[in-house]
């Protein structure tokens, strides 16, 4: 009996072993990127649009528009129109081009942002003004240390405040798996953040 449950548990793991393999495989084998360049309009701290079409900053989860934190002294800021203004700053830039490949649910492009060799999605992390949700934790790590902008303070994290206002689905196992093996790759394969 034992033999069995340990053939069952290695027959298991081996395919979800191939599983994940095939998965790395697909993303690695396709170079279906799309490319975009400005003019942005920036709709939030993590969602820029250029025509009708809508991008999500990939990797980071801004405040929301209508949130509000509190500074060192308790007094309080509107970071989401903060962060929004910031990430505007970034995209006026010419020669800013955001690369994407997936979508998440509610059908934006996830992308990744660069202009030049500053890639800001790191930046909006790295100056606390988005917290990191699968990529630029060391950013993270770094504006928590430097208490700059949300970490200078208290905050309710962007899903948290989302959740406590019912304007958010948690993500489904699939799409946390592909958040998971997409850090792997320095992309993510789905995400469904907010809407």
């Amino acid at each position: 009996m034992a033999r069995l449950s340990r053939l069952i548990r290695d027959g298991g793991m081996a395919a979800a072993f191939l599983f994940l393999m095939m998965l790395i495989a697909a993303k690695l084998n396709g170079s279906d990127d799309t490319r975009m360049s400005g003019p942005f309009h920036v709709v939030d701290g993590d969602t820029l649009a250029v025509g009708e079409e809508r991008l999500r900053l990939q990797g980071i989860d801004a405040p929301e528009l209508d949130q509000i934190c509190e500074d060192a002294d308790g007094g309080q800021w509107a970071c989401g129109r903060e962060a929004k203004k910031f990430l505007g700053e970034f995209v006026r830039e010419d020669g800013v081009e955001c690369v994407g490949r997936d979508r998440d649910r509610y059908r934006r492009l996830l992308v990744r942002c660069r202009s030049g060799e500053f890639d800001i999605n790191a930046q909006m992390v790295r100056q606390g003004l988005a917290v990191a949700s699968g990529g630029y934790e060391r950013e993270q790590v770094a504006a928590r240390s430097d208490g700059l902008g949300l970490w200078g303070g208290t905050f309710d994290e962007p899903r948290a405040w989302r959740q406590a206002r019912g304007s958010m689905e948690a993500p489904g196992i699939i799409e946390m798996i592909g958040g998971w093996i997409s850090n792997a790759l320095g992309r993510e394969v789905s995400e469904g953040e907010h809407g």
